[in-house]
């Protein structure tokens, strides 16, 4: 059976991202990183792709060597179901920091609490925190 993994290309910030998002969720860890090596188009031992997970999935992470005219769209997000308030505003709270905001937390009829936001690397996120 083919196996489906969610792909996020950064042009310089994979590292700092991945860092940053494996803190925030239980069930998350760097699973594998690989560095650039000599002769590679990127400094010998900085950083080129990780596996990692986020509440138990799998993703991978790259840090591509040119520079390209896209980024991430909030037309792909990452949807997570907190547990709790507490853990939705503290993912916000991180999350949000040098970002920006494109629902802020609040109540939206579909949610108990629902937020929508764009990470400083700019990878979109909704936070829900579901009806019980």
């Amino acid at each position: 059976m083919a196996k489906v993994t969610t792909f996020l290309m950064f042009q310089g910030a994979a590292e700092e991202a991945v860092g940053l998002y494996v803190s925030l969720f239980a069930d998350s860890e760097i699973v594998q990183v690989e560095r650039y090596g000599p002769g590679e188009p990127k400094e010998e031992g900085s950083f080129k792709t990780a596996r990692f997970t986020l509440a138990g999935r799998e993703f991978l992470a790259f840090d591509s060597p040119p520079t390209h005219p896209f980024g991430f769209t909030p037309a792909i997000s990452l949807f997570v179901d907190c547990d709790d308030p507490e853990e939705q505003d503290a993912a916000f709270a991180r999350l949000s920091e040098g970002g920006s905001i494109l629902m802020p937390m609040g109540e939206y009829g579909f949610s108990r609490r629902f937020a929508w936001l764009n990470d400083r690397f700019g990878v979109s996120w909704q936070l829900n925190l579901p009806f019980a």
